[in-house]
């Protein structure tokens, strides 16, 4: 019944944009969320580039887990680490799963991103992540963490913005993208040298 009932939601969620666990729970105990949902063409270029390449640089190669990421932290100590969370994993994380690290969740989003890298593809999940992602306490979204950090919408932001909101994604609740520490800038500043070079490894979320 539940796989059932995940896979209806997906094809829901082919058309409408769905709201994260994190979102639902706050909904749950009464507390703020603000979003505003937007399609791809309306989010910076920049800062979809700036999402794979710190997130998942192989994102237009695998399909929906990457498997020489996940092999390589399986022996993980501390337990599974987000370098082999592809976005399409943590897109699925945060529509259908909760927050944490453990091996069960790890677990369940595999199976869950081999079946919404079939069912939306790369363009579909990447809008997706970009419209759930949590960017501070209560802001949902690309947009909604756009006009909140800096004051303009999404696709107005510059390419040094877009990175500061990519660097700040780890850690959203402590790292504030508007008035960055000088760890949080210099993690900015790599992850827009590493966009000036990403070129075909985006192409398949361009419109």
């Amino acid at each position: 019944m539940a796989v059932v009932l995940v896979l209806v939601l997906a094809l829901v969620y082919r058309a409408l944009t769905p709201p994260s666990t994190l979102m639902l729970g706050r909904w749950a105990t009464l507390q703020p969320v603000t979003r505003e949902v937007v399609p791809l063409e309306a989010i910076a270029p920049a800062l979809v580039q700036g999402v794979v390449a710190s997130e998942d640089q192989r994102l237009c190669l695998h399909n929906g887990v990457d498997w020489d990421a996940l092999w390589s932290v399986v022996d993980d100590e501390d337990g599974p680490s987000r370098g082999a969370s592809t976005v399409t994993m943590q897109t699925v994380k945060n529509v259908f799963l909760w927050p944490g690290r453990s091996y069960l969740r790890k677990a369940l989003e595999i199976p869950l991103a081999l079946m919404a890298d079939g069912v939306w593809g790369k363009r579909r999940t990447m809008e997706i992540y970009l419209n759930v992602a949590e960017w501070g306490e209560g802001i949902f979204g690309a947009e909604a963490a756009a006009r909140h950090w800096f004051g303009k919408s999404a696709r107005d932001l510059t390419r040094g913005e877009a990175a500061l909101l990519v660097a700040a994604l780890p850690n959203p609740i402590l790292r504030n993208p508007r008035r960055p520490t000088r760890a949080l800038r210099a993690l900015a500043g790599r992850i827009q040298g590493r966009t000036s070079g990403i070129g075909g490894l985006s192409q398949c979320v361009r419109p």
